[in-house]
């Protein structure tokens, strides 16, 4: 069978590799093509764009690469035309997946979207395009599934959290690279400042502005996976600061304290284990519009799950060198730690223990069937 399959960021490329094996083992002859990243390229099928060459962030952001973004769209319809996929597997990045979706749907394509747009936090009235154009939608956080089918009247399949099968493998067989057993003589504060160039700009001069109040720490930037190390140079000036790439979850397991900008890493974190502050800053516009539609008590993954404030949220006029550097200082605390850790390991329970790949995978194969 043919599957094309669409993800456009960093954690989208992880959890669609990883769907890639599990629909290679429940279909050996599946032909699949895929827009994704290097996690995706390394398990086979055929690339036809990197998500670093259209992931746009914010409502700006979008604005102003609105002319490559609706190039990619058109791009993208004639590939899928041409490949004649006997399904369509969506990957999260709902703003440009839902536009495919809808021009597929007419066109009789079957589509199936795995990590659901998250219409608890903007934008519910997408409800309607979901119902009219998903034949199969798979939620991957405990509360969406009651969320759909309760609020919605929507039946969907909750798959589990596809980060738990990849971190729990990691955090056993991950190996420490001499890179980092060489640094042992001071704890590390990771820097997680997000996958993308424009939100790491924002939020490495930040980072690393309250360097001066911890001379005992050094720190070290978990470089995304889609952006070649030597952009990177120009926040490692400092002697107290280094760069380890495409190896997050190494740096985790050696990390005492992480500064996380919002997003899928902090629920990495959490399951590492390691006490984090999640900070976040976007332009004064994408900020202020954000506002406007999105009414949510909190932006970490691992708050939002909880239900309660787990870890430190600094967002905006909020997020500055001063606030950080208390936070820094109380996530030093032991008796903070020992909370903390006991908070994460209820959250880990609330995710559960399904295969997601697995079993997005097989549900994809007898649609087919």
């Amino acid at each position: 069978m043919k599957y094309y399959l669409i993800a456009g960021e960093a954690s989208g490329d992880l959890h669609g590799a990883h769907l890639m094996e599990a629909i290679y083992k429940e279909d050996a002859a599946a032909e699949i093509r895929f827009w994704g990243g290097d996690q995706m390229k390394k398990r086979g099928g055929v690339m036809v764009k990197h998500y670093k060459d259209h992931a746009f962030m914010g409502f700006w952001e979008v604005l102003i690469h609105l002319r490559i973004i609706l190039r990619n769209i058109a791009f993208c319809k004639k590939d899928i035309l041409d490949f004649q996929p006997d399904i369509l597997v969506y990957i999260d990045y709902p703003g440009f997946n839902m536009r495919i979706a809808a021009w597929a749907k007419k066109r009789g394509f079957l589509n199936h979207f795995y990590i659901s747009p998250q219409l608890w936090a903007w934008k519910e009235n997408r409800i309607k395009k979901i119902k009219r154009d998903i034949d199969q939608l798979y939620v991957i956080l405990p509360f969406e599934k009651e969320y759909f089918e309760q609020k919605h009247n929507y039946r969907v399949k909750f798959v589990g959290h596809p980060l738990v099968e990849v971190v729990r493998k990691n955090r056993t067989n991950s190996p420490i690279t001499p890179f980092l057993q060489k640094k042992d003589e001071k704890p590390i504060i990771a820097l997680l400042p997000g996958s993308r160039k424009q939100e790491i700009s924002k939020m490495m001069p930040l980072f690393l502005s309250v360097i001066p109040y911890f001379p005992t720490y050094q720190f070290v930037i978990a470089g995304a996976p889609g952006i070649e190390a030597s952009w990177y140079q120009r926040f490692t000036i400092h002697p107290s600061v280094s760069l380890i790439h495409n190896e997050t979850y190494a740096l985790l397991k050696k990390s005492t304290i992480a500064l996380v900008t919002s997003g899928t890493a902090t629920l990495e974190t959490a399951l590492f284990n390691v006490p984090q502050l999640v900070c976040y800053r976007s332009s004064f516009l994408s900020y202020w519009i954000a506002k406007q539609v999105i009414s949510l008590k909190y932006i970490s993954l691992v708050n939002l799950i909880m239900d309660k404030a787990i870890v430190c949220e600094l967002i905006q006029n909020d997020c500055t060198t001063e606030r950080i550097a208390e936070e820094i200082k109380r996530l030093s605390n032991d008796s903070v730690r020992k909370a903390i850790g006991k908070e994460y390991r209820e959250l880990s329970e609330k995710l559960g223990t399904q295969n997601a790949s697995e079993t997005v995978a097989k549900s994809l194969v007898n649609a087919l069937k």
